[in-house]
């Protein structure tokens, strides 16, 4: 990633931040990659957790009123985070590889819908989300 500045970081919105912690976490993750194959256990230690602070913000700016999805991925993230830390303790690549093929799914699933001009959540999906999560909080 690029040298960011406090007034650049300013000037985007949510969708194009979440972008950004997406491209940040994929960089993160094939650091800790080619680290870990280097044995190089310190900047792989180092850079799978920056991947982990990274999603656990993702988490944070997640907005649970936007319906069904937000509570995906923050599923989503929590496994990920798991296997970060799993990936850690065994410096394992292949786990680390794992979570980077996640992330660059989700991330290119959110850049077309940014390019397209789509919102994340459309109205329909937030119809049907509300019935679920009304169908979630009974069943409790």
């Amino acid at each position: 990633m690029d040298f960011l500045t406090e007034e650049w970081i300013y000037q985007k919105n949510s969708q194009q931040l979440t972008a950004l912690l997406y491209e940040g976490l994929m960089e993160c993750l094939e650091e800790a990659i080619a680290a870990m194959k280097q044995k190089d256990h310190w900047k792989a230690n180092k850079q799978l957790q920056k991947g982990n602070d990274i999603l656990r913000r993702l988490g944070a700016g997640l907005r649970y009123d936007a319906g069904i999805i937000a509570h995906q991925l923050d599923a989503l993230y929590n496994y990920m985070a798991e296997r970060l830390i799993e990936a850690n303790m065994k410096k394992d690549v292949t786990v680390a590889q794992e979570v980077l093929q996640l992330t660059t799914t989700i991330a290119t699933a959110w850049n077309e819908a940014l390019k397209s001009g789509v919102s994340p959540v459309q109205p329909a999906h937030k119809q049907k989300a509300a019935a679920y999560e009304q169908f979630i909080t009974y069943e409790k």
